[in-house]
């Protein structure tokens, strides 16, 4: 089954500077993912009072496991290290497990 980890930025400070530093820097380290399949950067528009996120990126792993491997890999360390470079207004991390059936 696939996994996604979906990361959703706060609104940043500069947004200028966030987009220079996640296209330049923190991107190519998330594309040196062991196993990672596809790495889709989406810029949002929140529709509502509270401003909500900035930008969701999505990275798409084979299995859970595969996504496990790849946050302990270097590139994951250096990745989770590199957020405090340009994510200073905040984020929250999602893990999906694409299991495609909701029975509701």
């Amino acid at each position: 089954m696939a996994a996604r980890l979906i990361v959703l930025y706060d609104q940043p400070e500069d947004p200028a500077a966030f987009d220079a530093h996640y296209r330049d820097v923190h991107a190519p380290i998330v594309r040196r993912y062991p196993s990672v399949r596809e790495l889709r950067l989406i810029k949002t528009t929140w529709v509502g009072r509270t401003p909500g996120p900035y930008l969701m990126a999505e990275m798409l792993f084979d299995s859970r496991s595969d996504l496990d491997a790849a946050l302990m890999s270097e590139a994951g360390v250096e990745s989770g290290r590199d957020l405090r470079n340009f994510a200073g207004a905040g984020f929250s991390i999602v893990i999906a497990d694409d299991d495609a059936t909701f029975d509701g």
